[in-house]
């Protein structure tokens, strides 16, 4: 079982639209919108707010997120309603790049405590997805180096971005993805998706560490097959 998401707006339609980007990336995660009041009008609901925790809760907690300040007070509410306080985490996190963060960390199988822990390092994203100068400074010691052309119809975007990063879980590798002078961390979902990688465009990968040839090679295995599109 995963750790579930809670998305929390005041519109149905964003909280809906969140969990349907968000789902992309983590498809195995119970995610569940909770927007609008009952009679689709602007606003939140406590009843309703408490049942998407009941139903994203499977036994591992649930995290939740939230648009505006008056979201967040009838999130709090509805977790300290619950009989037991303790299996629902809510975070201040930016929206969309918090859920998508959050739901690729609960798909890697992280426990509540860090899934809301990857929604919260959104909040520097936001801007800027994590992407740095190609030239920032790398251990060079055993780097395994590999340049590839990326071939799937959306490049790296959304859920590429989002298989890329899952299939470097347990794997002790520092990965690096760079294209023209910018630079991402595999690992990070949203600075793959900050650097803009489109189709036909050449990546470089830069990997250290005791599993850096494995981790490049799940990743070019990954591209051959298109990124399963």
């Amino acid at each position: 079982m995963s750790v579930g998401l809670v998305i929390v707006s005041h519109s149905s339609g964003l909280a809906e639209g969140v969990v349907e980007l968000a789902a992309q990336m983590a498809p195995e995660v119970r995610i569940v919108p909770a927007g609008g009041l009952p009679d689709g009008a602007i606003g939140t609901d406590f009843e309703k707010v408490s049942a998407a925790l009941s139903d994203a809760d499977s036994g591992a907690g649930a995290v939740v997120l939230f648009d505006l300040g008056s979201a967040q007070m009838v999130a709090d509410l509805a977790v300290e309603t619950l009989g037991d306080p303790d299996s629902a985490l809510v975070v201040d996190a930016p929206l969309v790049e918090g859920a998508v963060a959050a739901a690729v960390s609960a798909q890697g199988g992280n426990d509540m405590k860090t899934v809301a822990q990857a929604a919260e390092s959104a909040r520097g994203s936001a801007e800027a997805p994590a992407a740095e100068p190609a030239g920032a400074e790398t251990d060079s010691t055993d780097q395994v180096t590999r340049e590839l052309e990326l071939t799937n119809d959306v490049g790296l975007h959304a859920r590429p971005a989002a298989l890329l990063s899952r299939s470097l879980t347990g794997l002790q590798a520092t990965v690096k993805v760079a294209l023209g002078d910018k630079q991402a961390d595999a690992f990070s979902v949203l600075g793959l998706m900050g650097l803009g990688a489109r189709k036909g465009d050449r990546i470089t990968l830069l990997a250290n560490g005791p599993d850096a040839v494995q981790a490049v090679e799940r990743i070019i295995d990954l591209a051959d097959r298109n990124f399963d599109e």
